[in-house]
């Protein structure tokens, strides 16, 4: 039986959640009988409606304690083995390895942003991980990494063999498709969307880099005056200097967090925007740059880690750290409609070279390579 924890799937609705919960359907439907979902499980969460059909063993800790529970058994080499009887293979889709004896294991490292930018990190997360994953990615049989940049990363901090680590794009799941204009018009209504806005998609941390986001606004709306900006996902850490520097930049009717969109509105807000920005200090992956590509919706990203490997020629890049270059690069796509429409077109072919089905595939040929299978 082959395991895929969905942990983070079941606590949470970010990217990690998405990953393993498109993750395990797809890998599910190409090896029907064969998956079993694993799961840590207090009184918090439930199981996506999508895996709720599939096989599941959990237990009942809650997201702290089984994280401590899981580094103690690493490092006192206590086998989990009974958690997941009948297991050929365990694959842990985020950062959190269970220690098993005589169980092949894969390992999916989204990033290594704790040891990149310790200081945008809570302390007690940045110790866990700075102890953990070192480990982790050692006693793990393979390793799966996001991207080349993640892979690169790994290689470089923990003198991991090349050879181990193997690169399995994520993608945009099916939903996020061009709108249609109806469905636009009623996200605009629901969402009390401005005429012309710019949108960014994440979990607001400081490596998001949204204060330089407001500079370049700053400097934007002299010559768009009705530009205003929408954010889109939940709050995350060390967010309270953002939001100050929005009041104190007189800034509090311009941008508005939307919070939590639900997914089936998602894609007709993100085609309502004038542009999507993503100007992250670090990045894993980059799946908002696909999802807004889905949508029919233009880029400008910064050109940092997996960025440029993820949006191709399609997105238009600027120094993350330049207020000044992100404003002039998100103004000429504002005002050129002829680059606008062939980013555009170049952005609906990059999305359609990722998929979840082939991430699936990929992803079997990893575990057949672990267990010997020819």
């Amino acid at each position: 039986m082959l395991y895929v924890d969905v942990s983070a799937a079941v606590h949470s609705r970010a990217g990690l959640g998405r990953y393993s919960e498109k993750l395990a359907r797809a890998v599910a439907d190409a090896r029907p009988g064969r998956v079993t979902l694993f799961h840590n499980q207090g009184h918090e969460g439930q199981v996506p409606a999508s895996l709720q059909t599939l096989p599941r063993r959990s237990v009942r800790l809650g997201y702290k304690p089984w994280r401590m529970a899981v580094l103690l058994g690493q490092l006192g080499r206590l086998p989990f083995n009974r958690l997941v009887p009948n297991a050929q293979l365990f694959h842990s889709t985020e950062h959190l390895l269970l220690p098993l004896r005589g169980i092949p294991t894969v390992l999916t490292v989204h990033d290594l942003i704790f040891q990149r930018f310790p200081a945008y990190h809570k302390k007690l997360n940045y110790w866990y991980l700075n102890l953990a994953m070192p480990l982790f990615c050692r006693r793990a049989t393979a390793i799966i990494a996001v991207s080349q940049a993640t892979r690169q990363d790994i290689v470089e901090a923990y003198q991991i063999d090349p050879a181990k680590i193997h690169v399995v794009y994520e993608a945009a799941a099916s939903h996020f498709q061009p709108p249609d204009p109806a469905g636009i018009a009623q996200a605009r209504q629901k969402y009390a969307l401005p005429a012309q806005f710019l949108l960014h998609l994440s979990t607001i941390e400081p490596r998001k880099n949204l204060s330089r986001l407001l500079d370049a606004l700053q400097i934007l709306r002299h010559d768009f005056p009705a530009l205003q900006l929408r954010l889109v996902g939940s709050k995350g850490w060390l967010y309270d200097d953002f939001f100050a520097k929005i009041e104190a930049d007189g800034l509090g009717d311009v941008v508005q967090p939307l919070g939590w969109v639900p997914d089936e509105d998602l894609p007709a807000v993100i085609a309502a925007a004038a542009l999507a920005v993503q100007p992250s200090l670090y990045e894993g992956f980059g799946l908002p740059i696909l999802e807004h590509m889905a949508c029919g919706q233009v880029v400008a990203a910064s050109h940092s880690s997996s960025h440029p490997e993820i949006g191709g020629d399609a997105a238009a890049y600027f120094d993350p750290n330049d207020a000044a270059e992100m404003a002039a690069v998100i103004g000429r796509l504002l005002a050129n409609p002829d680059e606008y429409a062939r980013r555009r077109a170049l952005g609906l072919a990059q999305a359609g070279q990722f998929s979840w089905q082939r991430a699936a595939q990929e992803t079997l040929a990893v575990y057949d390579r672990v267990l010997g299978v020819a």
